[in-house]
C-alpha cells in the first residue's frame, strides 16, 4: 500500500513522505520537527531524501534530520555544487525506486535552473515549479525555459495528484480570476479553496486536470502569453 502523507513546515512550505513497501522517502526538508514527528508517529525509517532545489526553505531542516536519521540524500547532478551533500545525483530522464514505486526525474528549470521534479505513478513532486493554481516566480531560467517545464508537467496523466511546495492557492487563485474571470471552473475551485483554507485545510495536493483547468499558466496558448502572465503575478 502506498501512502503519501503532506506535511506543513514553516510558515507556508510542505514537505512530504512517500512510503511504499517498508521504504520512505522524504521530498523536500524544510524543517525538522514536523518530519521527525510523523516517522516517529507512524514509526517509519527515513531511507531517503529527495531534494527539488537549492532554495533555503526546502534544505535547511537536513542537518538536524540527519542527526537523528541516516537517509541516502538525492537531487539535481547539475546542482550538486549548491545542494547538500548528495549520495545520489540525478539527472533527467533518470529513474528511482522508492519501495515498488518507480519514479523519473524531470527537469523543471526556470524558478531555478536544475529544479527538478519527481513523477511518480498517479504523483508529481513539483517543489515551487508547478503549483496550485500557479507557478514559481521565475527567478533563474527565463520565461520560455520555465513554460517549457510546465508543458512537460502538462503532459503527464491527468489524474496524476500535483504535490507542490507551498501553500499559496488561495492568492494564487484571486490572481487566477483576474485572468479569466469568466471561467466556472475556476470560480467553483475558489469557492472550494475558500471553504478548506477558513476551516484550516491543506489545498496541496491538486488534481492535475484541475490545474489543466483552473491554472492560468498551464492554460496560456505559448510562451509570449505565459510571460506576461508571470510578470502580471509578480506586479499583483
Amino acid at each position: 500500500m502506498t501512502e503519501i502523507l503532506t506535511i506543513p513546515c514553516l510558515a507556508d512550505n510542505y514537505a512530504f513522505l512517500l512510503h511504499d513497501n517498508g521504504t520512505t522517502a522524504l521530498i523536500d526538508a524544510p524543517e525538522s520537527a514536523p518530519v521527525l514527528a510523523a516517522l516517529k508517529a507512524r514509526g517509519w525509517n527515513l531511507d531517503m531524501v529527495l531534494l527539488t532545489h537549492h532554495h533555503w526553505d526546502h534544505v535547511d531542516g537536513l542537518p538536524e534530520l540527519l542527526a537523528h536519521t541516516s537517509p541516502k540524500i538525492i537531487g539535481a547532478a547539475p546542482d550538486a555544487h549548491r545542494l547538500p551533500k548528495l549520495d545520489i545525483a540525478l539527472n533527467e530522464g533518470d529513474e528511482l525506486a522508492v519501495g515498488n514505486l518507480k519514479g523519473r526525474v524531470i527537469d523543471v528549470s526556470g524558478h531555478t535552473i536544475h529544479h527538478i521534479a519527481y513523477a511518480f505513478p498517479g504523483a508529481v513532486f513539483t517543489g515551487d515549479s508547478l503549483m496550485a493554481l500557479g507557478c514559481g516566480r521565475v527567478f533563474e531560467g527565463d520565461m520560455p525555459m520555465m513554460y517549457d517545464s510546465l508543458q512537460k508537467l502538462a503532459t503527464l496523466p491527468p489524474d496524476t495528484m500535483v504535490y507542490s511546495g507551498h501553500e499559496y492557492t488561495q492568492a494564487n487563485g484571486k490572481f487566477a480570476q483576474t485572468i479569466e474571470p469568466e471561467n466556472e471552473a475556476l470560480q467553483a475551485r475558489m469557492a472550494d479553496v475558500e471553504r478548506m483554507r477558513a476551516a484550516g485545510v491543506a489545498t496541496v495536493p491538486s488534481l492535475l486536470a484541475l490545474e489543466l483547468a483552473t491554472n492560468p499558466f498551464l492554460r496560456a496558448r505559448d510562451a509570449a502569453a505565459f510571460a506576461r502572465i508571470r510578470r502580471a503575478k509578480d506586479n499583483f
